[in-house]
């Protein structure tokens, strides 16, 4: 036989990689590896291999063929039933019908060419019956990629959903070495701590094999040119109980010479140094060469993929951990009333309250629109993640200074100076609850922008954070129209709340419509001299009566509707809501300069704290004894099992064009739900 070709096959199941010769070629290819990443996990199976005759090889002559195995290789023989009928006593197959041969291979090999498949080719010109050429397949089987997170039938592609597989990589985005600046990632050590470790994934490559085969070859680690600036990769060397780890992969070197020294398993750990973003999809790929020494001659590849964790915001529905809220005390406006209240409310929702002090936040109260607490996770860890706003006011350093710590990352994005407006202040991102909008599920919720009205230019988010929020994929983006607010942001006319049925939540909508039909109401029961402002300091009241014969009043209130009306139809429609899930808040907006402000404390600018809800005190009409904008509020909430507490906070945030959800920040318990069960 002249010329034979050479194969590798794939595993049936498993990963399993076995690489095969035939004739003269079984020296070269004799060898294989594999990757296998901690937290995803992989089962073995037998190694198979398909091959047909080569027709070149065949000699003149020649009609028919049988195969034959040694110990631990099973052949089988793949035909039409139609055209060829299985041989009754000899085991010798037609040529020319187009008959593969499969071989299957219980066990990995222990040394080179151990197992042996041989075919005879027959003739009818010579001896009758006889063997004119007989031709031996030396096989050499070999495991292949194997992670070990959770089970998958290969290493080399990412599945989302229930079924999928694939790698998961965190950026190492936290910072877990007191007293060093900035991130981890920011950082590279030889001198790796063991809380670094925790926040990568660990990486084995393993071989298993002839020893010979890697005492005469090289093992070769590379990461792509496209990739190499989103990780960095760690080589552990040592043993057991004491390694020192050498940065070998990452921005400044895309390749590895491993060095095998007869070991089977050797241990990486692969940090991430970049989230998904508009030109990284996220995915990772490494691959691992075996090659031939002089000249280099790749004999195999293998690669293994992973994806980096997106960053995820938690919605109001989920358990709140901790309250942050700025004090200002030393200032025109102070906030110390605020803050009792707040510390009175934090107390009844049992979770932890941080307050930023004057010093640091240097007299910025706006802490909702500094930052967003979010978080990463894989299967081996889960940390919150602070996203930074690029705003860049008196709390600028608070979230790299103050909340950046061990287990708690940070992340921000920054758009030209220029180009940063009022909507990229983060009381203009939200996240709804888990929905399911036309048979398909968002089980993570879907985030919320605000923007301009479509086709009129205007204000807009900035690109660079739009574009993040795009990438994390997980949590599909929802744009809606804010810009018809003079802030600008999504909080001043809706929010979520928990509720208990249906969906497991209702969404607020600030609603002129309905504080009018509220304040008819009480004006036809004779309360039309009931007066909105009532009890505060230097305010003018003005009667319900008033109010309704406002026509500029009744304008602007209308413009606003129409705006919310526009958004209703969007929330509706991107989150799968029925207007049984929408509950409309009494809220009055005045127009000013074409921009909209709420008219009193906007009432659907509230913080969520579980069951406990702290909102705005309205100061609405007092009907017998009672503000009647509170009890209307009260009727639509407290059904649902919500408690509603009303804090002033009208001169320390509501006169400065915000209010509580604006002066309050909230981190809160991940998702029971893993990311990457979900199909986006």
């Amino acid at each position: 036989m002249e010329h034979s070709p050479a194969f590798t096959c794939q595993a049936q199941e498993g990963l399993i990689l076995c690489l095969t010769s035939l004739g003269f070629l079984s020296s070269m290819l004799q060898g294989s590896l594999c990757i296998y990443v901690a937290g995803i996990g992989g089962k073995t199976g037998p190694a198979t291999e398909r091959s047909s005759i080569c027709s070149r090889s065949i000699p003149r002559g020649a009609t028919s063929f049988d195969v034959h195995g040694t110990s631990g290789v099973r052949v089988h023989i793949i035909y039409n039933h139609d055209l060829v009928r299985e041989p009754m006593s000899e085991p010798r197959w037609p040529l020319d019908a187009k008959i593969e041969i499969t071989i299957t291979m219980d066990f990995p090999s222990e040394t080179v060419n151990d197992n042996k498949v041989n075919h005879h080719l027959l003739v009818t010109e010579a001896v009758a019956g006889g063997a004119i050429r007989k031709v031996d397949f030396k096989p050499t089987c070999l495991f292949g990629f194997c992670p070990i997170s959770f089970a998958f039938p290969q290493q080399s592609k990412w599945t989302w959903g229930p079924d999928g597989h694939g790698a998961v990589l965190l950026v190492n985005c936290d910072r877990d070495s007191v007293g060093s600046g900035g991130m981890d990632s920011t950082h590279p050590s030889t001198n790796l701590l063991v809380c670094y470790l925790q926040d990568m994934s660990l990486m084995i490559l393993r071989t298993q094999g002839p020893s010979a085969l890697f005492a005469e070859n090289k093992l070769v680690l590379q990461v792509p040119a496209s990739d190499a600036d989103k990780v960095r990769v760690f080589h552990a060397a040592g043993n057991d109980s004491y390694s020192q780890y050498k940065p070998v992969l990452g921005p400044d070197k895309l390749s590895y010479v491993v060095d095998h020294a007869s070991r089977q398993e050797i241990t990486f750990y692969v940090e991430g140094l970049a989230f998904p973003d508009q030109d990284f999809s996220g995915l990772v790929f490494f691959s691992v060469t075996l090659l031939e020494s002089f000249p280099d001659t790749p004999v195999f590849t293998d690669t293994v993929v992973f994806r980096v964790s997106p960053w995820i915001m938690t919605p109001n529905t989920l358990q709140p951990l901790e309250v942050f809220v700025c004090s200002i005390e030393r200032d025109a406006n102070p906030n110390v009333d605020f803050l009792s209240a707040m510390r009175a409310l934090v107390k009844k929702a049992n979770c932890k309250l941080t307050v930023c002090p004057q010093l640091e936040n240097r007299r910025d109260r706006w802490i909702q629109d500094e930052l967003e607490f979010g978080y990463v996770e894989a299967p081996h860890k889960l940390f919150p993640v602070v996203f930074d706003s690029p705003r860049n006011r008196g709390l600028q350093n608070f979230p790299l200074r103050r909340i950046l710590g061990p287990d708690f990352g940070y992340v921000t994005r920054e758009p030209p100076k220029s180009q940063v407006s009022g909507l990229d202040s983060f009381g203009n991102l939200d996240v709804s609850p888990p929905v399911m909008v036309q048979g398909k599920e968002y089980p993570l919720g879907r985030i919320l922008i605000g923007s301009f009205f479509p086709r009129s230019g205007g204000r807009r988010m900035a690109k660079v954070i739009r574009d993040f929020l795009y990438a994390q994929v997980v949590q599909a983006p929802v744009e809606v129209y804010s810009d018809w607010l003079n802030v600008g942001h999504v909080d001043e006319f809706l929010t979520f709340v928990p509720a208990s049925d249906r969906k497991g939540f209702r969404l607020l909508l600030a609603s002129p419509r309905a504080c009018y039909q509220l304040f008819e109401e009480k004006q036809q029961q004779g309360h039309g001299d009931a007066a909105q402002f009532t009890g505060l300091a230097g305010m003018a009241i003005i009667t319900i009566d008033e109010i309704l014969a406002n026509e500029t009043l009744r304008r602007s209130n209308r413009y606003a509707q129409n705006c919310i009306d526009w958004n209703r139809k969007i929330l509706k429609q991107q989150l799968g809501l029925s207007e049984e899930d929408i509950i409309d808040i009494p809220q009055l907006f005045v127009l000013r300069d074409s921009y909209a402000d709420s008219f009193f404390p906007d009432l659907v600018n509230l913080v969520v704290l579980g069951t406990h809800l702290g909102i705005p005190k309205p100061f609405g009409p007092i009907v017998d004894g009672q503000c009647c904008l509170e009890e209307k509020v009260r009727s639509l909430l407290e059904p649902l099992g919500l408690t509603c507490t009303f804090i002033n906070d009208f001169f320390s945030y509501f006169e400065l064009a915000g209010d509580v959800h604006c002066g309050t920040n909230v981190l809160r318990k991940p998702f029971s739900f893993q990311w990457w069960n979900m199909i986006p």
